[in-house]
């Protein structure tokens, strides 16, 4: 599936105001809604969009803590990095994982209700046999920037599908 740039509009539109209307939607990207709507199914069938989401305030029910951890593997055995990336992604406190190249196997984003939850998780991690070689922690103290939507009109261009 080709994109055009009122595709990308869209998909920009949604990422910034998620529950906004299809007419809505419709009048940021200079569209009457009907067309609209229709590329916006078109786009969710294509795997384009793969969901909408409510973005929580978690400080407002818990003071969690995060922390970043870079992980070396033992060996670099493919089957112990499917291992790894199998065993991680069915552990809840690990919001993200990321394979990395260089010095580092991977890098976690990791949530806890408290630094000693944390530490017991990484022991559960270290008993797992997921051919944990060594693990670097650091602890967040002040988020300065979290998630924001990705800058789609400085990454994609139209006709890249």
């Amino acid at each position: 599936m080709k994109l055009d740039q009122i595709d990308l509009k869209i998909l920009s539109a949604l990422q910034h105001e998620g529950r906004a209307t299809k007419t809505r939607v419709a009048e940021l990207v200079g569209l009457s809604p009907s067309p609209c709507h229709e590329r916006i199914k078109r786009l969710e069938k294509a795997g384009y969009i793969r969901g909408y989401h409510a973005e929580i305030d978690i400080d407002r029910l818990a003071r969690p803590q995060l922390v970043i951890v870079e992980i070396c593997l033992k060996s670099h055995d493919a089957a112990d990095f499917e291992r790894f990336r199998r065993h991680i992604t069915g552990v809840p406190e690990v919001l993200e994982c990321y394979q990395t190249s260089g010095v580092v196997d991977f890098i976690l984003k990791v949530v806890a209700p408290s630094i000693e939850a944390y530490q017991a998780l990484m022991d559960r991690l270290l008993d797992a046999d997921i051919a944990i070689g060594r693990f670097n922690t650091c602890v967040v103290t002040k988020p300065v920037k979290r998630y924001g939507p990705y800058p789609i009109d400085l990454l994609a261009s139209p006709d890249q599908g």
